[in-house]
């Protein structure tokens, strides 16, 4: 079973929707023994960084996300879901995040060639090839929304970077951990066939 986080925040229903197009049954809760039982874990997100921190913690959600990602289960994070793993965020001031990526999370700088936010379809330089690319061709379109980037300490997490002004991180991957900024279930055929490969992934052994 693949449990989708609900922490009052984001696209829950559409993330659920984009699994049952590929034939995965998908639940939402908020309920931390659901969510530790779970096979597969999915923290979405739309908002405020900030925000979605009191949230999480008002919950006790937070400790649960780390538990599950040290439990080796996949685990998938979109959009806000990315940016929350870093230690840090810049968004409107500085807000600590769940602390399991380490690097910080920063708004791209406008130009007139670089509108913030970065929205719509842009594509995907491939560089290492996660399991959830899977049938993905380098250079896919995928559809983003977000006026924050992150930028982990660590480059080799990196999986994918896009270009906007210069390249940025699009997609992690460490061990089970995969996080994407783009929104996968707004991505049609290319974007669900990453959901797929969520689904079909085992549980990472240490």
């Amino acid at each position: 079973m693949i449990t989708i986080i609900d922490y009052k925040m984001g696209n829950l229903r559409s993330v659920q929707k984009g699994f049952e197009k590929v034939g995965a049954e998908a639940t939402i809760t908020d309920d931390p023994a659901a969510i530790r039982a779970a096979d597969k874990v999915v923290l979405p997100g739309v908002g405020a960084f900030a925000d979605a921190m009191i949230a999480l913690r008002q919950q006790g959600l937070d400790d649960v996300v780390r538990e599950v990602v040290a439990d080796g289960k996949p685990f998938l994070g979109v959009c806000l879901g990315l940016q929350l793993l870093f230690d840090v965020s810049y968004e409107d001031g500085q807000h600590t995040g769940l602390g399991i990526i380490s690097g910080h999370v920063q708004r791209f700088v406008p130009t007139s060639e670089r509108k913030v936010p970065h929205m719509g379809w842009n594509q995907l330089a491939i560089r290492r090839r996660a399991p959830i690319f899977d049938g993905i061709p380098d250079n896919s379109h995928f559809y983003f929304v977000h006026s924050y980037y992150v930028v982990p300490r660590d480059p080799e997490i990196i999986a994918a970077e896009t270009e906007y002004g210069g390249p940025f991180c699009s997609v992690i991957w460490r061990d089970n951990l995969y996080a994407t900024q783009f929104h996968p279930e707004k991505s049609q055929k290319h974007g669900l066939r990453i959901l797929e490969n969520f689904a079909r992934l085992e549980s990472w052994i240490h």
